[in-house]
């Protein structure tokens, strides 16, 4: 059991069965909302706390966000079509088992910064390519 929180401690979650994956996006609606990069961990389930004072604002057709009412905390992304929450990194509890292991939308990253390591960085319309052809 994997848990996690947001600033304020108002909405708590619990994920079973987590991969250690973490997902870069640089796509420009990310960087408005998270202010940088969004760093984010993919799950199926997640089961929120009852009283959870979660807002969710939809972003796009396919997605939305979600992020608490109390303190502002950014909590995930939504592929509404496949139901799949994409968990903001910070919000975990313990994160010393993910490693990141995919970047897209690098061609709007801002060129300030960059992440080490060796995994796919996809530009935006790779990306977009690869959902077509279900990769």
């Amino acid at each position: 059991m994997v848990t996690g929180q947001c600033l304020c401690g108002a909405v708590r979650f619990e994920v079973d069965g987590i991969n250690s994956d973490i997902h870069g996006c640089h796509c420009s609606m990310c960087q408005h909302w998270s202010g940088g990069p969004a760093l984010a961990v993919s799950v199926r389930q997640v089961a929120f706390n009852d009283d959870a004072p979660i807002e969710r604002y939809q972003s796009s057709e396919w997605g939305e966000r979600g992020f608490c009412k109390r303190c502002g905390s950014n909590l995930f992304y939504r592929l509404k079509p496949a139901n799949q929450y994409y968990l903001m990194l910070g919000l975990f509890d313990d994160t010393s088992s993910f490693k990141l292991t995919g970047e897209i939308f690098i061609d709007a990253k801002p060129a300030g910064y960059s992440f080490a390591g060796e995994h796919p960085r996809l530009t935006g319309e790779q990306f977009m390519q690869s959902l077509q052809s279900g990769d």
